[in-house]
C-alpha cells in the first residue's frame, strides 16, 4: 500500500475513534479568518496535535484544530487553521487534511484564504471568488506514485472550481448586497512575500490575486472527487502595487475588518449549497 495512503488511513482511524460525525461540507479557514468557527453549532473539536502523525499548524493565526458541527442545519467539518508548504512539511502532509475530510464523508470543499491583490481596482477587504488558478509556482501534490484508491493518475483540471458552486456564491453575495469580485489565483511557495518583478510577471500571466496556499489543496481535492469552491479575502495590495512594506499584521487587520461580512457570506453560501 502507498505509505501516504497508509498514513491517511491511520489518521482516519484516530478521528473515527473520537467521533462518528459524518460531514456534508468541508470548510478551510484562511489567515485572519479563523473566528468564523464561533458561528457553528459545535458538536466536537479535535486539535491536530492529538492525531498521531498529523501535520500541526505553525503559521501565526492558525489555531490548528478540526471543528465538527452545524451551520444552518448543514453538517460541516471546519479546519480552523491550515498547513502550508512553507512551514517545512512535505506536500503530501499539506494536502493530507483535505483527503481526510473527504474520507470522513464530505463531498463539497469550501476553501478560504488571505491573498494579495493584483487585479486592477482591487482593495484590501475585497472578496474574490476564485474561478481558476495558476499552479506552475506551487508543488503539485500528485507527484509520485498515484493513490488509486483516491483518484486517477491524470485528473482533468478544466472545472476544478465547480461552476454550480460558483453560481451559488454569486447568488448569495447578490442577495446579501456584498460586492464579489472574481478572478484567477496564483500560489507562490512563501514564506517571503513576492518581489515587485514577480508580481508584474503574475499580472502578465493573468493572475488577479496571489497567496501561499490553496492550489495544492484544490488539486488534491479535484483528484479525489470533491466539488470545490474558494474565496480569497484581499488582505493587502501585492508588492510593487502597495506603496508600503508588507506585513503579517496588515493581513490580520484586513481579515478582522472583513470578518463580519465574510461570516455572513460563508453562512449564506453553506445554507444554500
Amino acid at each position: 500500500m502507498n505509505p501516504n495512503y497508509e498514513k491517511l488511513q491511520r489518521c482516519l482511524k484516530t478521528v473515527r475513534e473520537r467521533t462518528d460525525f459524518v460531514p456534508e461540507i468541508a470548510l478551510v479557514l484562511g489567515s485572519g479568518l479563523g473566528d468564523y468557527a464561533r458561528n457553528m453549532e459545535v458538536e466536537y473539536e479535535l486539535p491536530y496535535r492529538e492525531i498521531p502523525g498529523f501535520p500541526v499548524s505553525t503559521a501565526p493565526g492558525h489555531d490548528g484544530r478540526f471543528i465538527f458541527g452545524r451551520v444552518g442545519g448543514r453538517k460541516v467539518v471546519c479546519m480552523k487553521g491550515r498547513v502550508h508548504f512553507y512551514e517545512g512539511y512535505e506536500i503530501s502532509d499539506v494536502i493530507l487534511p483535505i483527503r481526510l475530510m473527504y474520507l470522513l464523508g464530505a463531498k463539497i470543499l469550501f476553501l478560504t484564504n488571505a491573498a494579495g491583490g493584483i487585479g486592477d481596482g482591487f482593495q484590501p477587504g475585497d472578496f474574490m471568488m476564485i474561478t481558476d488558478h495558476i499552479s506552475s509556482f506551487a508543488v503539485n501534490p500528485l507527484i509520485g506514485p498515484n493513490i488509486d484508491e483516491l483518484g486517477e493518475r491524470f485528473p482533468d483540471m478544466s472545472n476544478a472550481y465547480d461552476p454550480g458552486l460558483q453560481e451559488t456564491i454569486r447568488s448569495a453575495a447578490k442577495e446579501l448586497g456584498i460586492v464579489l469580485r472574481e478572478g484567477v489565483y496564483v500560489q507562490a511557495t512563501g514564506p517571503s512575500y513576492e518581489s515587485p518583478a514577480e508580481i508584474r510577471m503574475f499580472k502578465l500571466l493573468g493572475a488577479d490575486a496571489v497567496g501561499m496556499s490553496t492550489v495544492p489543496e484544490v488539486i488534491a481535492a479535484n483528484h479525489c472527487g470533491f466539488r470545490v469552491c474558494a474565496i480569497s479575502c484581499i488582505s493587502n495590495l501585492a508588492a510593487g502595487i502597495a506603496k508600503h512594506k508588507l506585513t503579517m499584521e496588515e493581513v490580520f487587520e484586513a481579515g478582522r475588518k472583513a470578518a463580519p461580512l465574510f461570516e455572513k457570506l460563508v453562512t449564506k453560501v453553506i445554507e444554500d449549497f
